[in-house]
């Protein structure tokens, strides 16, 4: 079955990025023919007892470019689906760089938040059962637990090879108010009531981490808005107001962040979540600076971009839409030590990494070997698969979580480094489930 909905606010956070598209996108995943024409047939669907409308004349068919044959005369073999079976490769302790001098038991009440969410599923019953009855705050104990009941996998690319980029984000902490104003201009938009998700998995297996955002225009269903048309007010989102904030940057990068805070003119901090995405692609505004001679790639942060934008005021809104995905936000409880995640539980700084999915399962202890932001000094420690984004793609691909606060942000803003990743998973943990 082909499902469509209208879109609404969610448990997930900024970690659901990483399953939405355009409408493009998936013509290029499940085939540049088939595609089509089911959006074409959904859309009218959609259309109830419309007529049918008359078939277009048809088009010049154009001959496929001639290729030559590979040379032993055999198409080489496409690489195999990213997956927990094709991304995990079985290891031991005993390989883990560091895992010795590990403090372990820091992680537990992050590995607690996971059993939470996963502790209904058959291959974390027993495991996270038998986590309830353990003094977390015994090191050695704790170190033993995972040692005992867990078997560690290598997380390995494609390729084969075993490096990968380790990144950073943080929880924002901006200004805002329940009223506009002349000083709280930029508005923070809950999801808008035509945004739609399709939803092909049932149909195509192999998409079943991508949803797709769209709208109706007529009875075709198109993209949604870029960034630059909702700016502009083109898309439905007037009464979907949550607050307004005071600066057009730090909004930008509560909607890469996915999440933040926000201080109210009223003294109040209220927190704002994920809620959907307008299915465009993200791009990189800092990288786009730099390859423009704009900045160097040291400057190009949160505090960079906001300095260039003070002395080119009149560039900052067009460099802004080159982003063109959009991120819309729902109201959260505050009092949580932070913002939840996609697996639904609060994120620990310095303890849960977001993941692409499709290579680790959400919920698993993940030990990283990297290093610290700018530096050589190794970072190596035991940390939980708890959140997914739009950029974390690939198998040994990693964004740890530094925490709020300007120590935060300035951390997750320098850390782009190399690494290895390990995935803790209980020792009947079915690889092929996924």
């Amino acid at each position: 079955m082909i499902r469509m909905k209208a879109a609404r606010p969610s448990t997930i956070s900024r970690a659901s990025q990483a399953t939405v598209g355009s409408i493009q996108s998936l013509v290029g995943v499940v085939g540049r023919h088939v595609i089509p024409a089911i959006l074409s047939g959904l859309a009218l669907g959609l259309a109830g007892c419309a007529s049918v409308p008359k078939t277009p004349p048809p088009q010049p068919v154009q001959a496929p470019p001639v290729c030559p044959a590979p040379a032993n005369g055999t198409a080489p073999s496409p690489p195999a689906p990213l997956s927990w079976a094709t991304a995990l490769r079985r290891a031991s302790f005993e390989a883990l760089p560091g895992w010795g001098e590990d403090a372990q038991s820091e992680a537990w009440t992050a590995f607690q938040r996971s059993c939470a969410a996963v502790q209904l599923q058959q291959a974390w019953q027993a495991t996270c059962a038998a986590a309830a009855s353990l003094d977390g705050s015994d090191g050695a104990g704790v170190r033993r637990f995972f040692e005992e009941r867990f078997t560690p996998y290598q997380v390995v690319n494609p390729d084969g090879t075993l490096t990968g980029t380790i990144t950073g984000y943080y929880e924002p902490m901006i200004r805002g108010s329940r009223q506009p104003s002349a000083i709280y201009r930029y508005p923070v938009y809950g999801v808008p009531d035509d945004l739609l998700v399709v939803d092909l998995s049932e149909l195509y297996p192999e998409i079943k981490h991508m949803r797709l955002r769209g709208r109706l225009e007529g009875r075709r269903v198109v993209p949604y808005y870029p960034r630059a048309d909702i700016e502009a007010g083109k898309a439905a989102v007037q009464d979907r107001e949550l607050l307004w904030t005071d600066d057009a940057v730090e909004l930008f990068f509560l909607q890469i962040q996915g999440s933040g805070r926000v201080l109210l003119d009223t003294g109040e901090t209220i927190r704002l979540s994920y809620a959907d995405q307008n299915g465009h692609p993200y791009r990189s505004v800092g990288r786009l600076l730099v390859e423009q001679g704009e900045l160097t790639l040291e400057q190009a942060s949160l505090q960079g971009i906001k300095a260039w934008g003070e002395r080119n005021p009149e560039r900052l809104t067009q460099l802004l839409n080159q982003n063109a995905s959009y991120v819309f936000f729902r109201e959260t409880d505050a009092s949580t030590d932070g913002p939840t995640g996609a697996l639904g539980v609060p994120l620990s700084a310095g303890r849960s990494l977001a993941v692409d999915p499709r290579a680790v399962p959400l919920g698993a202890p993940v030990f990283i070997s990297t290093t610290w932001p700018n530096t050589e000094t190794p970072l190596r420690r035991l940390m939980l698969a708890q959140d997914t984004g739009g950029a974390i793609k690939g198998a040994v691909r990693g964004d740890f979580y530094w925490g709020s606060g300007a120590q935060a942000s300035a951390m997750a803003g320098r850390m782009r480094q190399s690494g290895q990743m390990w995935v803790l998973l209980p020792k009947d943990f079915p690889l092929a489930s996924n």
